[in-house]
């Protein structure tokens, strides 16, 4: 498996990985309970589970004789590099092409500009 495909996430694994991030450590049984109808089968998941093991983002303990599930990266980790790929792929590294994208949408305000501003400005110092 090449070093890219490990470190991305399949749309199935990144839902699964929401999961775990907010309710881990979990069996896969209460995993799937947790997913919206219609549920995939309990054997997808303990396949996504073993996948995403196998790439190192999840680890289990074993609680009598049961395995509990549990994420063992950030969730930080992943926005980043999925936040930076975005902006790579979609508006060639600029992320004054992204806000600017954002302003022309309207999908910004002028409040929060200004509010990301004094971020930037605060963090400058």
């Amino acid at each position: 498996m090449s070093k890219a495909s490990k470190d991305k996430l399949t749309p199935k694994e990144e839902e699964l990985m929401q999961l775990l991030w907010e309710h881990g450590p979990i069996l896969i049984s209460k995993l799937v309970e947790l997913y919206p109808d219609p549920k995939p089968h309990f054997n997808t998941v303990s396949t996504v589970v073993r996948r995403l093991e196998a790439k190192g983002f999840v680890g289990h303990n074993e609680v009598n004789g049961s395995f509990h599930y549990f994420a063992t990266v950030d969730k930080s980790y992943f926005r980043s590099r999925s936040f930076g790929n975005f902006i790579k792929n979609y508006f060639g590294g600029s992320y004054y092409g992204a806000v600017s994208a954002l302003v022309e949408e309207d999908k910004i305000s002028a409040d929060e500009l200004k509010e990301l501003l004094r971020l930037v400005e605060r963090k400058g110092k």
